[in-house]
């Protein structure tokens, strides 16, 4: 199982990725996601982007960084992220790791999310990360959740109109073949009462967010 970490430019992140590094088995950078990687001491496998957010010497520092640097013009049709995305893909990644993605412009951040479907519609696994959220984009299925201390707080955002079905087992608050919609707040900062729990749905996609308050 192949797994591929992106950082992209938006300033928020992770503190530390001790773990993630252990998990993650290339590192992409695109375009001043790179510099970040770099800052933190992490293997730079492949640099994408048209870096023109970057000056002369930064764009060394990455040349002499990167295992593999690719430069793409300035004017095109996709984003940094979305070839470094791309990259992954190429690459035949089973789970993608989206750093860096939040926490800047709102209509990045947005197109950050919605990147997930392309991820998740091509069977691979695909996650958001930042300091004090988890983002994963789910379809129909059952699924176990394990209880986290960073992340206590467990909500279920509808990312189609309508989600069919959705019933919770192992939480504070219990769910049984519930539907919801757009605009619902009925699964907002739900939390683990066992170590692990279940969520099932039948129809619909569904947005997972494990969070925690700022610190």
């Amino acid at each position: 199982m192949l797994s591929v970490g992106i950082m992209g430019s938006a300033p928020d992140s992770v503190k530390d990725f001790s773990m993630y590094n252990k998990e993650v088995d290339i590192w992409i950078g695109a375009d001043r996601g790179a510099l970040t990687l770099i800052d933190k001491r992490i293997q730079l496998d492949y640099a994408v982007g048209d870096f023109d957010s970057i000056n002369h010497t930064e764009k060394k520092l990455i040349q002499d960084h990167a295992a593999y640097m690719e430069e793409y013009p300035s004017e095109k049709a996709e984003t940094d992220l979305e070839i470094a995305l791309m990259k992954a893909m190429e690459l035949e990644a089973d789970q993608v790791y989206l750093f860096g993605v939040t926490g800047g412009r709102l209509d990045h951040e947005l197109s950050n999310i919605q990147l997930l479907y392309s991820i998740v519609s091509k069977g691979i696994r695909g996650t958001i990360v930042n300091e004090n959220n988890y983002l994963e984009l789910i379809f129909p299925g059952t699924y176990q959740i394990t209880q986290e201390n960073h992340y206590p707080y467990v909500s279920f955002i509808p990312f189609s109109q309508h989600v069919a079905g959705l019933t919770l087992k192992g939480f504070y608050y219990l769910l049984s073949d519930q539907d919801i919609y757009w605009g619902s707040t009925l699964c907002i900062s739900n939390k683990l009462i066992k170590k692990n729990g279940t969520f099932s749905f039948s129809e619909g996609i569904l947005l997972l967010i494990k969070s925690r308050d700022e610190i």
